[in-house]
């Protein structure tokens, strides 16, 4: 997997013996991973809660007897989440990376415990709440700490680890689920091993210097020189260094506009903030975490009753998710962020219409649609994992300037974990009064929606600096310079 350095942030073209691979720089990728740790929280809190729900229903009759309690505490954490997400932003701008992520661990380690130990779902639902702000810090931190350190030419690669970390934390959450299922106890182990990775997380960032970008910014230029000296060899690292100093020099001069204010009023971050939001937005509503969720419900809908037979068919469904995003993380810097959305949405349509094909065949009394339901949702996944999971949380993590990365990556987090919590909401108590056919006819609608809002709104950002991110979105925003190339030639290709 190697990828020719055509260019460094100043424009310079560098020769076909400067190699950036994936795993030639250890420093780079052991940051990445690390981070990444955050992405597992995620992942595992998303999965482990499908599985858990069906022993809480066993052990909380209030809980087995209503939809809304059922709902209710799957969809807390995503409260929490928006919640965290939103004061993510501003925890990284003030706090910088490392020490975000460091809180983040904090709180979803105590969310974890206080689950564990629930006597009642109320309790439970309050250790979701506590589990969700921790998620949605490192949601927001996690992909922006990975793109500050990652070279441009492999960005979209690493960021999209985060993801798979997160695809990866869900197959575990399965995995851990089915372990557990014989053990006394049984949720109550599922929820409460996630502080595991949250204290290890801790224990290797403390270890960790912060981004280079806010040590520049914030703190020292020659820590930051430090840790970029590791990442980029002498000659490209005198590039990045005259770029990152010119760059955050017009943004200390501009420093007194950021607002969130200044997000919707400036047209240049106005369209970035719409593409990047609209891609969150759209990678909720398009169902994936509908799926997740609550996939082993799904296949118990679908006729198979057994709690341990409907988590070893969800397994399939996580595992379909890791292999897709490993794939996702291959392709994002060869094919692009805007093909690779493209592609994924198309067949995350004609899954869709599969699933509400078999559920609508289920529901007339046709027999054997349950392999059907089930083969729909691994199609889904290995449509919807390679593309619209990484290229959401690749975008937002390139697409805004420095000044406004903590604020828009912290506002775009924040919609996808409010239509997150819409979905989880909602999911549920849409199938029951419509079935689950017309539900998933529904969702299929709002992807072909995502689709038409990807071609008109999101432009291709494969392989460019930061700065010339900017410049695109300033010749979306206002035209092309005279005599100064475009960079919208190859997103309109």
């Amino acid at each position: 997997m190697t990828i020719d350095v055509l260019a460094g942030s100043s424009g310079r073209v560098y020769d076909g013996d400067h190699k950036i691979t994936y795993f030639s720089n250890k420093y780079v990728l052991g940051l990445t991973v690390v981070a990444g740790i955050g992405g597992l929280l995620f992942g595992y809190d998303t999965g482990v809660i499908s599985g858990a729900l069906l022993y809480i229903r066993d052990d909380f009759e209030e809980v087995d007897q209503s939809s809304l309690l059922q709902e209710t505490i799957v969809s807390m954490a995503l409260l929490g989440a928006m919640i965290g997400a939103a004061a993510g932003g501003w925890l990284n701008d003030i706090r910088g990376r490392k020490s975000t992520t460091l809180i983040a661990d904090v709180i979803f380690a105590l969310g974890s415990f206080v689950m564990a130990a629930a006597p009642n779902s109320y309790v439970l639902i309050f250790g979701r709440l506590l589990v969700g702000l921790g998620v949605g810090i490192a949601s927001v931190t996690a992909p922006m700490y990975i793109a500050e350190a990652a070279p441009s030419e492999i960005r979209g690669g690493l960021v999209s680890t985060n993801v798979l970390m997160i695809t990866g934390g869900q197959f575990l959450s399965y995995l851990v689920n089915l372990g557990f299922t014989q053990v006394p106890g049984t949720w109550r182990w599922m929820l409460g091993i996630a502080a595991m990775p949250a204290v290890l997380q801790f224990c290797l960032m403390l270890l960790l210097p912060e981004s280079p970008r806010w040590l520049y910014k914030n703190r020292s230029s020659s820590e930051a020189t430090a840790m970029l000296s590791k990442i980029y060899d002498p000659d490209r690292l005198k590039d990045e260094l005259d770029q990152l100093s010119a760059t955050l020099e017009e943004e200390r001069i501009s420093r007194s506009s950021v607002s969130y204010r200044e997000v919707f009023r400036n047209k240049e971050i106005r369209l970035a903030f719409v593409a990047g939001a609209g891609l969150q937005a759209f990678q909720q509503f398009s169902g994936i975490n509908t799926v997740m969720y609550y996939s082993p419900t799904i296949v118990q809908m679908a006729g198979f009753g057994s709690n341990e037979l409907a988590l070893q068919l969800s397994l399939i469904v996580a595992l379909m998710n890791a292999a897709g995003t490993v794939l996702g993380i291959y392709v994002i810097d060869h094919v692009g962020r805007r093909k690779l959305a493209l592609s994924s949405l198309t067949g995350v349509i004609l899954s869709l219409v599969l699933l509400s094909i078999a559920f609508f065949f289920e529901s007339s009394g046709h027999t054997n649609m349950g392999w059907v339901a089930v083969l729909g949702l691994v199609l889904y996944i290995g449509s919807f994992a390679p593309g619209m999971g990484p290229v959401p949380w690749t975008v937002n993590s390139e697409i805004y300037p420095e000044s406004y990365r903590g604020i828009c990556g912290g506002m775009s987090a924040t919609v996808n974990w409010v239509s997150n919590l819409i979905v989880a909401q909602s999911f549920l108590s849409v199938a029951d009064a419509v079935g689950m056919g017309m539900t998933f006819l529904i969702v299929a609608v709002i992807a072909v929606v995502a689709f038409a809002f990807v071609v008109v709104f999101v432009p291709e950002t494969k392989g460019l600096s930061f700065e010339e991110v900017e410049k695109l979105w300033r010749e979306r925003a206002w035209g092309s310079s005279n005599g100064t190339e475009s960079l919208l030639v190859d997103d309109e290709a």
